[in-house]
């Protein structure tokens, strides 16, 4: 283990991010009474250029007069190559509730982008005394975000989270394919006049959570474009919970619930992981270094992997 030992993440259920585009304040309600654990609300893609004062206004208005629960409440501005997103800023933080939470940078391609929104968002801060500090987020979706994602990952004290968004990063990266996450049909092995499905967002998704685990951010997965592909869904996300991340977002109310099960580990892993834990405490205790369970050899490794399970399962629990 390195000197510098790995910060940890913020500790926060981030299962599923429900998104909502700005300009359709009638859903606001029913995103606030969902099961998503993050709520984004949208002022970027989602909103057409002439509806996006309206829609900020609509937020702005709905952060303070919805309840929220407890849920993590994010609004997405307009990316840094618009004209829009400085006042996205300054509008929420001069006019905006203090419930609200986050603010999420879209399209981020280098640290100077993040500092670009931190240095705004720490200047309107002071300006008008608003206590809560405000998290960022931030999406990586071009090639030059994948470039210097650790750069990015280290970027600023706020930032409490990152995403892929792949239809923008496949453009940016000129990948032949119209998809939204999920295998693709061109990107295949065959063997035996048999076809296997791999998946393009693999490496991309390996290197956003090794950025994020190194600089203590919540690595989580972006949106799967066909709502109608629940198994689709439940596979991409069933992988990205493997390599490391956290959740997944939910472009559709009826993706929550399958990232909601997808990402809380199961009773039988929770039970599992406990006992490894008290296997190793019992080997540690008569002097030894390793356990047997359930015919396999565990050891420190083992501990901390079966941490990882428990702690999630208690946060989620909160």
């Amino acid at each position: 283990m390195s000197f510098r030992l790995q910060p940890s993440a913020p500790a926060r259920p981030n299962r599923c991010q429900l998104f909502g585009p700005g300009s359709r304040p009638q859903i606001f309600e029913k995103m606030a009474a969902s099961a998503a654990d993050v709520i984004n609300l949208d002022l970027e893609d989602a909103v057409a250029p002439d509806d996006k004062p309206e829609a900020r206004r609509n937020i702005i208005q709905a952060i303070g007069d919805i309840d929220w629960g407890n849920k993590t409440l994010s609004v997405r501005i307009n990316g840094l190559d618009t004209p829009y997103w400085y006042r996205d800023v300054v509008d929420l933080l001069e006019n905006a509730d203090e419930r609200l939470d986050q603010i999420m940078i879209p399209k981020v391609g280098c640290a100077a982008d993040v500092y670009a929104v931190d240095a705004l968002v720490t200047a309107i801060e002071a300006a008008m005394g608003r206590k809560k500090k405000i998290a960022l987020e931030l999406i990586i979706e071009t090639a030059a975000g994948i470039a210097h994602v650790e750069e990015i990952a280290a970027s600023s004290p706020r930032l409490q989270a990152m995403s892929l968004g792949a239809a923008d990063f496949a453009a940016s990266m000129g990948m032949q394919t119209t998809g939204i996450g999920g295998t693709q049909e061109n990107y295949y092995m065959a063997r035996e006049g048999q076809k296997y499905w791999s998946d393009p967002w693999h490496w991309a998704q390996t290197a956003i959570v090794a950025a994020c685990r190194t600089h203590g951010v919540l690595p989580v997965d972006g949106p799967f474009g066909d709502f109608s592909d629940d198994e689709g869904f439940r596979a991409q996300a069933l992988r990205s919970a493997t390599l490391g991340m956290v959740g997944k977002w939910a472009i559709h109310p009826k993706q929550v619930a399958l990232a909601n099960e997808i990402f809380t580990p199961s009773e039988a892993a929770v039970t599992e992981a406990r006992e490894i834990l008290a296997a190793m405490e019992e080997a540690q205790r008569t002097g030894q270094g390793a356990a047997v369970y359930k015919g396999r050899l565990v050891d420190i490794a083992s501990v901390r992997q079966a941490e990882v399970i428990v702690r999630q399962a208690e946060l989620i629990a909160k």
